[in-house]
């Protein structure tokens, strides 16, 4: 059985210690493939910005809260993993200072300054080896065209992309509908169905391609 290395959740990005910058993601998707994952009988490791989900039964689980925070767990753990599924919703901006007192609305002249973070997939890709990289796209409208630059551009095996305005295809609820990109110009796309039964087909579909290598 493999090792499988899954990031899950939202980032948040401080602005003070009560204040940050953040998105939508409840972390259902990643948790699902967790725990999929561990149901099939493989190692997973679960790397889970802030949200209220139980941990998986069977998986070991690291909360971080930053996108830096993510990127150092991802590159401590990559080692020990055969697979990596990026599906946490990182933050690609943070506040450019943190204050470590709470600001004041007089302090504060209504501009906020940002700057980027780390891309996690670029950063680590040098260290892909023979491990197989998935990640996920989550877009508004037909989200093909940026999908297929991420699974280019960030060295992916496939990318699962989907349209958060699409019912039940969003946030916060316990269905998905997604398509499956892959680097030979293929694609499938899978009705709308639980985020626990496209786990089960996503880490199907890790497994099969793993066993052609």
């Amino acid at each position: 059985m493999s090792h499988f290395l899954i990031t899950a959740g939202p980032t948040r990005e401080a602005l003070d210690p009560v204040r940050f910058i953040s998105n939508r993601s409840t972390g259902k998707m990643g948790f699902a493939l967790a725990e999929a994952a561990a149901a099939a009988g493989h190692q997973v490791t679960l790397i889970a910005g802030p949200v209220t989900l139980a941990t998986p039964t069977g998986v070991k689980r690291i909360d971080i809260e930053s996108a830096r925070d993510l990127l150092a767990a991802v590159e401590r753990e990559l080692p020990i993993a055969d697979i990596y599924i990026s599906s946490a919703a990182i933050a690609d901006w943070r506040p450019e200072t943190y204050s470590e007192t709470k600001l004041k609305k007089a302090e504060m002249d209504g501009v906020i300054r940002l700057v980027r973070n780390p891309d996690v997939l670029k950063t680590i890709l040098p260290l892909k080896g023979d491990r197989l990289f998935v990640g996920f796209a989550a877009e508004t409208g037909n989200p093909t065209q940026e999908a297929t630059r991420k699974l280019r551009d960030k060295g992916l095996d496939f990318i699962v992309a989907n349209d958060v305005t699409a019912p039940g295809a969003g946030f916060a609820v316990d269905t998905n509908q997604v398509t499956l990109l892959f680097p030979n110009g293929t694609s499938e796309t899978l009705p709308l169905m639980s985020k626990r039964d496209v786990a089960e087909i996503i880490i199907q579909r890790i497994v099969s391609l793993q066993a052609k290598r």
